[in-house]
């Protein structure tokens, strides 16, 4: 865990640097051997620098301010978006830090994630109750969808988070307790849940993630835990839990799938086994901001 203020894994990070605190984390990203933190009271970013092992706020001023960060995501150039919705857009920058423009505005009422697919970037306005997709080389929005009515089942309600995998796109509709699958060019296709409180059921599903086996995981904030299913939308099992061990989740946001940066944990895994891949869950409150998962194979004899 990396806890809001000290914890072994943030000392393992940090070495013997003055205390730095994560205060109230909603999205994240990883990329380039960072963690990307959005901290909805900071009005900022908490960046992890794994590889230099070092932790900083991420609080830019001028045309790049930000006021509510909700989630962000990184492209393969190193570029980080950042859905803020107090200020009604995406906010970009280079990978240096530098302010490069901003997506929205009129056309966004409150932007809540965003991802970048390909040459496009995809956005997630739980207000306009619409995923609006823009261009990437011009920031020009090019379509929205769904273009289902209410009352049916493509339509989307609240949509909170997406993710975008094998070319399909997946919106946590915190307004239907359903996880909405489409096609990219918005024909609806399956959901994943219902309301309730059995297994697979959602009561406030909000953050997503797909593994490279198709699997998909899913926060609830009100079971305080991570449902995973298989790519048929059967449960395969859960985990977390409002417990106040170790691996507990309170009151968490956001997941995050991660293949890239297994060297930074391996350390903490029995050498009987070699970790498969990374999760990362953030924490609205509690005393670990930030939980990181792993699973694992057994190594070769």
């Amino acid at each position: 865990e990396i806890a809001g203020k000290r914890s072994a894994f943030s000392t393992y990070v940090l070495g013997e640097a003055p205390e730095q605190e994560i205060v109230k984390p909603y999205g994240l990203a990883v990329a380039g051997g960072k963690i990307y933190i959005c901290d909805t009271m900071l009005g900022g970013l908490e960046i992890v620098d794994l590889a230099k092992n070092r932790f900083g706020y991420f609080t830019p001023g001028g045309l790049g301010q930000l006021k509510k960060p909700i989630n962000c995501c990184v492209d393969e150039a190193g570029f980080l978006y950042v859905a803020d919705s107090e200020r009604r857009q995406v906010v970009v920058f280079d990978p240096e830090g530098r302010y490069q423009g901003s997506i929205g505005g009129e056309e966004l009422a409150r932007p809540t994630d965003v991802a970048v697919h390909r040459d496009q970037i995809w956005i997630a306005d739980i207000k306009k109750q619409q995923v609006l997709v823009y261009g990437k080389a011009d920031y020009r929005l090019l379509r929205t969808l769904p273009e289902a009515a209410p009352q049916t089942p493509g339509h989307l309600y609240l949509p909170t988070n997406l993710a975008i995998i094998n070319d399909q796109l997946y919106v946590s509709d915190f307004g239907d307790f359903k996880i909405k699958i489409y096609s990219l060019s918005g024909q609806f296709l399956s959901s994943v849940g219902s309301y309730g409180r059995q297994l697979g059921q959602f009561v406030r599903p909000k953050g997503i993630a797909v593994d490279r086996e198709g699997n998909l995981y899913v926060v609830d904030a009100g079971f305080e835990n991570i449902q995973m299913f298989d790519a048929e939308n059967r449960l395969l099992m859960f985990f977390g839990g409002n417990s106040q061990g170790p691996g507990g989740m309170w009151l968490p946001a956001k997941v995050v799938i991660d293949y890239d940066h297994l060297q930074y944990f391996q350390k903490y895994v029995d050498k009987r086994f070699n970790l498969k891949h990374l999760i990362f869950v953030t924490n609205q409150y509690g005393p670990d901001k930030i939980n990181v998962y792993g699973f694992v194979e057994a190594r070769d004899k």
